[in-house]
């Protein structure tokens, strides 16, 4: 009585995502503006355009600037857009905020980027459970915008699944 033994979940027509695939391997790099400021309190705008000016911007050559500012000062928001302008041929992407919100936000803008033809009419599996800190925005987001062209989106593993929509 040798009864051969199959894989289901292996030749389900179950598709899954690993939201980790997606989460940013590229270095994330916290951009402080407390150092650039008058006495680390004030912003002059003269000194500020000329600190930026004297930043070598390639030593950020593909990574994820998080851009933040430490010290409790008032902020304009010309000077983030300073920052951005500077930045922007040497960064891979910029943030504001700290490094784990970084990360985040590069997680859902890449979730939001997703082509969505591969899952039209398909039943997705959204893996859960790793070890990177994934977030309820990334879940929340991916289940979004699969939600019109899926079939079904369950989460979990593909042989334990909590079912989480299903076309009717």
């Amino acid at each position: 009585m040798s009864e051969e033994i199959v894989n289901r979940v292996a030749s389900s027509a179950l598709v899954s995502i690993d939201l980790a695939d997606w989460y940013p391997r590229e270095e994330i790099v916290l951009f402080d503006l407390k150092p650039l400021l008058f006495r680390e309190m004030i912003l002059k705008e003269a000194e500020f355009r000329a600190a930026l000016q004297g930043i070598d911007w390639s030593s950020y050559q593909g990574k994820i600037l998080a851009v933040t500012c430490s010290a409790d000062a008032i902020i304009p928001q010309w000077a983030y857009m300073l920052i951005a302008i500077h930045a922007a041929a040497y960064v891979k992407g910029i943030v504001m905020g700290d490094e784990q919100s970084a990360a985040q936000q590069t997680l859902l803008d890449r979730i939001r980027t997703l082509d969505l033809q591969q899952y039209i009419d398909k039943r997705v599996v959204i893996k859960g459970c790793g070890d990177l800190p994934i977030g309820a925005a990334a879940y929340m987001e991916i289940s979004r915008r699969l939600q019109p062209v899926v079939k079904s989106i369950m989460y979990g593993e593909p042989c334990s699944t909590v079912p989480v929509f299903k076309k009717k």
